[in-house]
This record gives structure tokens, sequence and C-alpha cells, in this order.
């Protein structure tokens, strides 16, 4: 019967957690011909996806609100309404704790509260980021204590999300999928829903430890590969060698090898903290991954590392850091988005913070930060300002809204930690590189 209504698109959809990953995933469905009730604890969301507004920078506005005026998508903070839904994907946050440790806080809530209603022929999705077994040994024994079974009344899968912020080729539509259920039936209808959504290959594997073990692996391989170019970096210029030639160099090889570039650190919600996942759930089978902790720790270390260069090109300008006005340009943790989950920017900022300087923002997709109780509001990037400040510090990539020739010849001296001022022609010797 699910199989039928997956294919006949009468089947609803249901997905909880309308953020990054989830409003997007919500969009698509709706887009293929199915209708599609989304769910949040967050009211604000809720009302503003029911108003047509969209607030993800993936998500076309015009569709959102397309979609939303036929009915194909309709917000609910009313979870009650899952006993209507056919499917149900879990969209919900994965985040670390204070010791690095996962906290899957709301993917138990959320297995909880569909297991309230959960009913034969329904099929439960989980896409968010864990640790290998999560959907297994956590979510798997909450939805079987209300007496169905798995394979037989219900059917349960794991497909990781793919998400990509800003990403200008690769969005929700076309990137390929993993799925693995826990059952050969699991597996089946969790692929012809997503084939049906779709418009990319949809991968199986054999269980939802390999799907998940496969996501961990991709973000893994990220981080590694992010914190060696940075250690390799450091060393470049200890040695007097420009990093970024060197890496455009190597990338000239057609086989391998894949260009990573430095930074002040890997931000957002995935690179930071899915590699600790496995590091955690690896340490129950008495195997430390030592690559994945250096990794972190080299990544967790370059905010400091910047300040470290911040201090020492005012000191050779004769001035301390204690004091100066420090322009950071870019809070997002990555290029023409306004996510700025896990961005290395704020880190630079509480590392110059605590060495007393005087730190302002500009972002042209982030209006304002909240730090603490304060709300920091972006300057405005004048002629004026910018000769006021003591240093211009380039934190984020953003290829639009900012004028880069404009700052480099109004501002004293300008650090890019991002190499995106290399195609400035003119007052190239106030720029000084990672």
């Amino acid at each position: 019967m699910l199989k039928e209504k997956l294919l006949n698109k009468t089947a609803l959809l249901g997905v909880i957690g309308l953020g990054y990953v989830g409003l997007p995933l919500a969009v698509e469905k709706a887009k293929a011909g199915y209708k599609v009730l989304g769910f949040d604890i967050q009211k604000k969301r809720v009302d503003m996806v029911n108003r047509g507004e969209n607030y993800i920078g993936d998500v076309v506005d015009e569709d959102l609100k397309d979609l939303v005026e036929k009915g194909m998508l309709r917000a609910t903070t009313d979870f009650s309404e899952m006993k209507n839904c056919d499917v149900v994907t879990i969209c919900v946050p994965t985040p670390l704790g204070k010791y690095k440790e996962p906290d899957l806080t709301y993917v138990i809530n959320t297995a909880k509260e569909i297991a309230k209603y959960l009913h034969r022929e329904m099929l439960v999705v989980l896409e968010s980021t864990t640790y290998p077994g999560t959907t297994e040994e956590v979510v798997l024994p909450i939805l079987e204590s209300t007496g169905l079974k798995v394979g037989k009344d219900f059917y349960l899968a794991f497909s990781p999300e793919r998400v990509d912020p800003g990403n200008r080729i690769y969005k929700t539509k076309n990137t390929p999928k993993v799925v693995g259920g826990v059952t050969e039936k699991c597996t089946e209808l969790a692929k012809i829903l997503y084939e049906n959504v779709l418009e990319a290959p949809v991968h199986t594997v054999s269980s939802p430890r390999a799907a998940e073990m496969a996501k961990v692996l991709e973000n893994t391989f990220r981080l590694v590969n992010i914190s060696l170019i940075n250690e390799v970096a450091i060393v470049a210029r200890r040695m007097g060698i420009n990093i970024w030639e060197v890496i455009d160099a190597a990338a000239t090889k057609p086989f391998g090898f894949m260009p990573f570039y430095p930074g002040p650190g890997a931000g957002g919600h995935c690179i930071p903290i899915d590699p600790f996942y496995l590091a955690y759930k690896a340490k129950e089978y008495d195997v430390r991954l030592d690559l994945v902790e250096m990794a972190g720790e080299i990544n967790d270390f370059m905010p400091e590392y910047v300040v470290m260069r911040v201090q020492d090109i005012l000191n050779e300008r004769k001035k301390p850091l204690n004091g100066s006005k420090v322009l950071l340009l870019g809070v997002a943790y990555k290029g023409d988005i306004d996510d700025t989950r896990e961005s290395p920017a704020l880190k630079v900022w509480d590392h110059l913070e605590k060495k007393k300087a005087v730190v302002e923002f500009f972002d042209p997709y982030v209006p304002e930060v909240k730090r603490g109780d304060r709300i920091h509001r972006r300057v405005e990037l004048t002629e004026e300002y910018l000769k006021g400040v003591d240093i211009v510090v380039i934190t984020t990539a953003h290829k639009n809204g900012v004028d880069y020739d404009f700052v480099v010849k109004n501002a004293p001296v300008v650090f890019d930690t991002k190499n995106i001022t290399k195609d400035v022609k003119e007052n190239r010797d106030k720029i000084i590189l990672l």
C-alpha cells in the first residue's frame, strides 16, 4: 500500500525540522508532486512558511510561495498531525557537547514524538548526521517500543543529508543520495521515495550503519585535508613560500591531488562536528582515531593562529593589539551565505577580544550578530571608516557584496586569510596573506 502511494504520489510526506536541510527537502518533495507537512518547534519558522516567506538561501522565494498557495506545502507545530503522514523524515540538529561528545537529544526527542503517532505502513527516514549505529541502536528501539515491528508494520532507513549551502551547482534536487534501510523492504521504499523526488542517482547500501559511516567519512575526509593544508600553510610562511601559489601548482596534476585551501578554520554544522561522532563511536570498539583528533586540534588552533598573525602585523607597525580597532570582513562560515554556525570568524573575534582589541564587522549577508546579551550590527564600509581602523582581517571569502579594491585602497593594512584579494591589482603592498 505504501509503495503504491509513493509511486502515484498520494502519500503525505512529513519533514521534521525546517532548517537548512529540512526546508529545502520539503520544498523539493512538494515540487515533485507530493503534499508535504513540515514540523518545527519554532513557531516563527512555521508562521513564515505558511505565509510563503523564505528564510533559507538555497530555497527559491517564488517556489516556496507558489507551493504554499497551491496547498502542496504547509507547516505546523502540532506534532499530532504526524498520524496522517505516510512518510516522516527527521532533519533535526545533532550538535556536539562541551567535550565533543555527540548530543542526540533532538533525535531522541523526535523519535519519541514519532512513536506516539507511528502506524502501520509508515516510513521513517533519519537524515540528521550521526555516528554509525544511531538508526538501529537509538531510533529503532524507541519506535519498536510501540509494539510495531520494523520491516513488517513500519519501515526505517537512514539517508544522510548532503546540503552544501551556497553551492551554485549542487542543490538538494541534483545531489546523489545514499540510502540504507534496516531491512530490504525499508531500503526499497526509501529508494522509491528519493527517486521520485530527486534528479540524481540514489545509491543503496546494505544497512543504515553503512549509510551513516559514508556520511561521517565524507566530512572526516574534508576535515583532515583542511587541517593538513592549514598546517602546511604555517610552515610555508616560515619558509617564505606563498602557499596559494603552491596549491595552484600542485592542482595542475591531473591525478592524485585534490586542492584544499587554508583559512581561519573550518566552520558550519558538518566539518567541525561530524568527524567527532565517528571518533566517539570508535572508542566503543577500542579504537582511537588519532588522525581525526589531531586534525580537530589543528583546526581549533587556526583562529588563535590568525590572531597571533594580526598581533605580529600590528607590532611591525608599532601598534599594540590591545586597543587597536580591528574590522572582521565576513562572519559567515563560508562565502556568499548567511550561516554563522561554528564560524571560525566568530572564534577569531573571541581571541581578539581576549587580547583587548576593539572588534567590529562587516558582512554583506549578515546584518547583525548576537554575542552574549549584546547585538552587534555591521558597520558601513565607507572611505572614512576604513581609514579609521588599524587593520582589516578578511575571515570569509564573499565573492559578492564586497568591493575589495575599495577596501584595500582605503584600509591601512589588510590581512587576507582566504586569498580573496588575489585579483586586486593596486596597493598590493597593503595585503598580507595567511
